[in-house]
């Protein structure tokens, strides 16, 4: 979930789904979710052609890793997945809604098995299929230690969503935390933990793709809401500028919403973290 300066547009586009569809179940609590804090619907990214491949807005290439950006779920959670066809491998970032069944395709296309998940945090949009994703193809899941309770009993985020979510449990296979080092799909990927919006939120950094998955932490002139339970600005603030604002500033950030940005336009230009806390307003 996202703070950031288009709240009116969260409030034209609920307006819309709501006059439709009426306020129950789940659109109700993300309503009640969205209402709180100046947060909006990133509705962008859209397409699946994986980064590697796109003209003028190429990302770094990490030899042959492809990006595919996969907004997904009620209010387009982006999963991202990663595949290495010479190797045959692939690794899924997050598991919101209906991910399943976007990646079969993109798995059959590139000749990759998905070997793992790697959860950013454990917000109910962004684990919504992870317990699918397992099922159907045998991950092992990783996440931190901090929202295990949220991956593993998501039942206790009905209580300040004000919905049934009806979300599946998913046992968490592997912890990670600060420093650790995951080698998948030939490459290196530092794991740093970026709380704040949610106590357990990691990203997990590629150098050699100049490439971060931030999660909830970081978006495009904006941050993670701070507001939920577990959530604190001060914390967020401190770990953003600790944790992404020391990676290089040539570095794509990839988040969970929204679109990419990078390392050093955040630090010039985010309005609610600036790169030193004496000039934050």
């Amino acid at each position: 979930m996202e703070c950031g300066p288009r709240g009116a547009a969260l409030k034209a586009a609920t307006r819309r789904r709501t006059s439709k569809q009426g306020t129950t179940g789940v659109w109700r609590g993300f309503v009640k979710w969205c209402e709180i804090s100046r947060i909006h619907l990133a509705m962008t990214n859209r397409d699946t052609t994986p980064l590697t491949l796109r003209a003028r807005r190429r990302v770094p290439e990490c030899s042959r890793v492809k990006i595919h950006v996969l907004p997904s779920g009620p209010i387009q959670t982006i999963g991202y997945l990663l595949t290495e066809s010479t190797l045959n491998e692939a690794v899924l970032v997050d598991a919101p809604g209906d991910i399943v069944e976007k990646i079969k395709p993109l798995l059959a296309r590139e000749g990759c098995t998905l070997k793992e998940l790697w959860l950013t945090h454990g917000h109910w949009d962004h684990t919504q299929e992870a317990a699918k994703v397992k099922r159907e193809f045998a991950v092992q899941v990783r996440a931190h230690l901090a929202d295990q309770s949220l991956i593993e009993t998501p039942e206790s985020m009905e209580e300040f969503m004000g919905a049934k979510l009806g979300l599946e449990p998913v046992k968490i296979d592997a912890f990670v935390g600060q420093g650790d080092r995951l080698t998948a799909l030939g490459r290196e990927f530092a794991v740093r933990h970026v709380p704040g919006h949610c106590p357990g939120n990691v990203l997990f950094y590629s150098a050699a793709a100049k490439a971060v998955f931030v999660g909830d932490a970081l978006f495009s002139s904006g941050v993670g809401r701070w507001d939920l339970p577990g959530g604190n600005f001060e914390v967020l603030a401190k770990a953003i500028r600790e944790q992404i604002y020391t990676l290089p500033e040539d570095t794509v950030v990839f988040p969970g919403h929204g679109p990419r940005t990078t390392v050093g336009h955040e630090k010039k230009d985010n309005p609610f973290v600036s790169a030193t806390r004496a000039s934050q307003g």
